[in-house]
């Protein structure tokens, strides 16, 4: 038997997805969650062999939801389930040790594909994506350069995402269980990291890194 975890912030689209999935004889869905630091935490306590993860999240993004899992659960593999069409994604996705990268305009046929491919080690992507030749995403994704992002720890990257959100202080605390003051020490540490000296920036930042929308028209969209 398959297990696996949904991570779609979404609830009809992630009842769709779980409906489709549990067509499948083998395939059991053990958890869902709507939220990227649920996503982590819930993996970390089930040990799923899949992870069906949506790429915009609330909390984390799916990208940082998949670094962490790929560290705390390795023998989970993550197929990023996504709308955008876009190379840098993929290569973000792939970096981050996701094994599939699927649109959200595929078949049921192509995600079940997918995820039969990662629970063997293989990698996966779209047809659309794959015409590009799957062997460059994947010799791309390897290639090494200094990004300040990789400098920042698990919880400074945490810490970044909810503040882009634009969550205050105090919610970060709340969301993260730590006190109001290490969110305060964490969030300088990661405006020093990367260069940046107000909220605007770090927004920008957010947008051109991935962890937003890379569009305020797609804000009220999901990943």
């Amino acid at each position: 038997m398959t297990t696996l975890v949904l991570a779609e912030d979404h609830h009809i689209v992630r009842q769709g997805i779980r409906s489709l999935l549990e067509a499948e004889a083998d395939f059991e869905v053990i958890g869902e969650v709507s939220d990227g630091l649920e996503a982590v935490r819930m993996v970390e306590k089930l040990h799923p062999n899949i992870l069906v993860l949506d790429l915009m999240m609330s909390g984390l993004n799916g990208l940082e939801v998949a670094r962490q899992v790929s560290k705390q659960s390795p023998k989970t593999a993550i197929v990023i389930l996504s709308m955008y069409n876009n190379e840098a994604y993929v290569l973000e996705a792939l970096r981050a040790g996701a094994k599939g990268y699927v649109l959200k305009d595929s078949t049921a046929a192509e995600l079940v594909k997918a995820i039969r491919e990662a629970e063997i080690g293989r990698h996966y992507l779209s047809a659309s994506l794959s015409e590009r030749a799957i062997e460059n995403y994947i010799e791309k994704s390897k290639e090494t350069y200094l990004d300040p992002y990789d400098t920042l720890t698990t919880r400074e990257r945490e810490v970044l995402h909810l503040a882009a959100q634009s969550c205050t202080n105090a919610e970060i605390a709340e969301r993260l269980y730590i006190s109001r003051r290490t969110v305060e020490v964490h969030r300088a540490n990661v405006m020093h990291k990367l260069g940046l000296r107000s909220q605007p920036q770090l927004i920008r930042y957010a947008m051109k890194r991935g962890i937003l929308p890379p569009d305020d028209s797609l804000e009220g969209q999901s990943g």
